[in-house]
C-alpha cells in the first residue's frame, strides 16, 4: 500500500564543496540550539519519467531510492504553496501499480522508463534544542548526476537541505534561513532535483514545463485561454487525491469539470466548436461519474445530522442502524463508479484532448483577438439574459416537481454565470465581480433547494423499506416534514433576492 507524507524540505546551493565545517553557528536560532553529527549516507536513486518528461513538466517526480532509510519507490506531487506530497511504496524491480495509476493524469498512459540516475553522499547534522529536542536536520550533499537518455552528460554540484521536525514551526525555519543567507546560502529554487540534474547533464529533452502558446496580449482570446489553461491544470493535480480518496478531492475535481465545461461554452464564440464540443461532452460524463459519489457523499452527511438533531423521543425504530446500512451500500457502488471513470479508456482519451486544448488552442483569429469589454462582455450578458429568464419562469410556477426542476435548472444557469464571470474578472474588473456575487448567491440557495427536494425523495424510499421490514415509519416521516419546510423556505429566499436583482446596465457599459 502507498502512504503518504508531507514533505516541507528546502534546498540551498551551498557555495562551497563537501565541507561541513561551514555550516553556520545556529545557537540564535534557540538558546542552547546546537549541531549534533548525524553521520554520513550514500543514496543512490533512479529517476523514472516519460520519454518527454511528462512528470518533471508538470514538477512531479518519481524515483527509486536505495542506500538509506526511505529505501523504495516515492512519488513527489506538488501541492499549492512551497510543499508537496511524497507518495511511497515499497521496493520493487517495477514502478509499483499503484504509484504507475497515480501518475496517469500526467502521463496520460505513457510508458515510465528511467531518465537519471543521481548518487548522493549526504553528510548529516542535527539541529537540536536547548531541552535536547531534534528541531530541525540539516543534510550537505555532493550530487552525483548522470542523464540516462540519449546522449544525456553527467553533472556535479553541492547543496543543502533543510527539514523541519514534524512540530516544527514557520517562525524557526525563517531563523535557520536567515543564518545561512548569511553564510551565502541561497534557495535553489521550485525545480526539482530530476530538473536540476537533467538540465546539467545538458539533456537533449527539455525538462522545463511546456511553453505556454502566444496569443495577443489583453485580448479575449488571452483572458479564456488563461482561465482554461489553469483550470487543466487543477484537474491534472487533482487526479491523484481523487483515486486515493482525499478528503473533498472529488468534490472539486468535479467543480473544475464544471467550470471548465462553462467556459468552454460561454466563449464558444472565441473557439473552434469543433475541437471545444467533444471536450465538452467529456467533461459533462466525466462530472457525472464523479457526481454519483459526491452527490452522496452530501446526502449522507445531511440526513445524518437531521437524525442526529432530533430529540431522542421522535427516534422510533433503528433509524441509524439503517441510515448507516444504507450509507455503506451505497458509499462503495459510488466509490467503485469513480475509480472506474478513471481507469476508463474515455477518461485518458479526455486527458489527451486536455493536453491539445492548452498546447495548441483551437482559437478563432478574429474573436479570439478582440477587446475583452466588447467579447467577453457579450458573453456574459447572454449567459445573464438565460438566468434571468431561468428564474423568472421558475418563481411563476406554482409549488410541485415542475417548479422544483425549473428552479434546479435556473441553479445550473447561475453556475454558467459565475463560472464565465470568474473568467472574465481580471479583464473587466467590479462589474464582473458584483455579477459572479450575485449569480453564487443564486446559485447557493439554489442548491440548498436542491439538496432539500433530493433529500426528501431518499427519504421516503428509506421509508418504504423500513416499511417493509415491519419498522416504524414516523422518524421518516418527520425528516421528511423537515426538507419540504426547508426546500419552501429556500424558494422564498430567491423570490427576495430575486427581487433585490438588479438589471442589465447600458450596453457595453455593465456586465450585471
Amino acid at each position: 500500500m502507498a502512504q503518504s507524507k508531507r514533505d516541507t524540505v528546502h534546498t540551498y546551493a551551498a557555495p562551497v564543496a563537501d565541507d561541513a565545517s561551514w555550516l553556520p553557528d545556529l545557537t540564535p536560532v534557540d538558546p542552547g540550539a546546537h549541531l549534533v553529527d548525524g553521520g554520513v549516507r550514500d543514496l543512490d536513486a533512479v529517476y523514472y519519467d516519460t520519454d518527454d518528461l511528462r512528470l518533471t513538466r508538470t514538477r512531479a517526480t518519481l524515483r527509486r531510492s536505495t542506500g538509506d532509510t526511505d529505501a523504495g519507490w516515492h512519488l513527489g506531487l506538488p501541492l499549492p504553496g512551497d510543499i508537496r506530497e511524497e507518495v511511497e511504496a515499497p521496493l520493487s524491480e517495477e514502478v509499483p501499480d499503484e504509484l504507475r495509476d497515480l501518475t496517469l493524469s500526467r502521463t496520460r498512459g505513457d510508458p515510465l522508463r528511467p531518465v537519471a540516475r543521481i548518487r548522493t553522499t549526504r553528510s548529516v547534522r542535527h539541529l537540536l534544542n536547548g531541552t535536547g529536542a531534534v528541531v530541525a536536520e540539516l543534510r550537505l550533499d555532493t550530487v552525483r548526476a548522470q542523464s540516462l537518455l540519449d546522449r544525456g552528460g553527467n553533472a556535479l554540484w553541492t547543496e543543502l537541505e533543510v527539514e523541519l521536525a514534524e512540530d516544527g514551526d514557520r517562525a524557526l525555519r525563517d531563523a535557520v534561513e536567515k543564518a545561512l543567507r548569511d553564510r551565502g546560502a541561497e534557495r535553489a529554487g521550485t525545480r526539482s532535483e530530476v530538473a536540476r540534474a537533467l538540465t546539467g547533464t545538458g539533456s537533449p529533452v527539455d525538462p522545463s514545463p511546456d511553453p505556454r502558446p502566444a496569443s495577443a496580449p489583453g485580448s479575449s482570446g488571452e483572458h479564456v485561454l488563461t482561465y482554461v489553461r489553469g483550470l487543466v491544470a487543477t484537474l491534472t493535480d487533482l487526479d491523484p487525491a481523487v483515486r486515493r480518496g482525499r478528503p473533498d478531492a472529488v468534490h472539486r475535481m468535479r467543480v473544475a469539470c464544471r467550470r471548465l465545461r462553462g467556459c468552454l461554452r460561454t466563449y464558444r464564440p472565441l473557439l473552434d466548436r469543433s475541437v471545444t464540443d467533444p471536450v465538452r461532452a467529456d467533461l459533462k460524463w466525466l462530472g457525472g461519474e464523479l457526481g454519483a459519489e459526491r452527490d452522496h457523499e452530501v446526502l449522507a452527511e445531511r440526513l445524518a445530522t437531521g437524525v442526529g438533531e432530533l430529540p431522542g423521543e421522535l427516534v422510533l425504530g433503528p433509524v441509524t442502524a439503517r441510515l448507516r446500512a444504507w450509507d455503506v451500500a451505497r458509499r462503495a457502488q459510488t466509490r467503485r463508479r469513480t475509480l472506474d471513470a478513471l481507469a476508463s479508456p474515455r477518461y485518458r482519451a479526455l486527458l489527451d484532448s486536455l493536453h491539445r486544448l492548452v498546447a495548441e488552442p483551437p482559437l478563432r483569429a478574429g474573436a479570439a483577438a478582440g477587446k475583452p469589454r466588447k467579447v467577453m462582455g457579450k458573453a456574459l450578458r447572454k449567459e445573464d439574459g438565460r438566468l434571468r429568464r431561468r428564474m423568472e419562469r421558475a418563481l411563476s410556477l406554482p409549488p410541485g416537481a415542475e417548479r422544483d426542476a425549473a428552479i434546479h435548472h435556473a441553479r445550473k444557469a447561475a453556475k454558467r454565470v459565475r463560472y464565465a464571470a470568474e473568467a472574465a474578472r481580471p479583464a473587466l474588473g467590479k462589474p464582473a465581480g458584483r455579477l459572479r456575487r450575485r449569480a453564487k448567491a443564486v446559485q447557493k440557495a439554489g442548491g440548498g433547494h436542491h439538496d432539500a427536494v433530493v433529500a426528501r425523495d431518499a427519504l421516503r424510499r428509506l421509508a418504504v423499506s423500513a416499511h417493509a421490514a415491519g419498522e416504524p415509519g414516523f422518524t421518516w416521516g418527520v425528516l421528511h416534514g423537515q426538507e419540504r419546510a426547508a426546500a419552501g423556505a429556500r424558494e422564498q429566499q430567491l423570490s427576495r433576492m430575486w427581487g433585490r436583482a438588479p438589471q442589465p446596465g447600458p450596453r457595453g457599459k455593465r456586465v450585471g
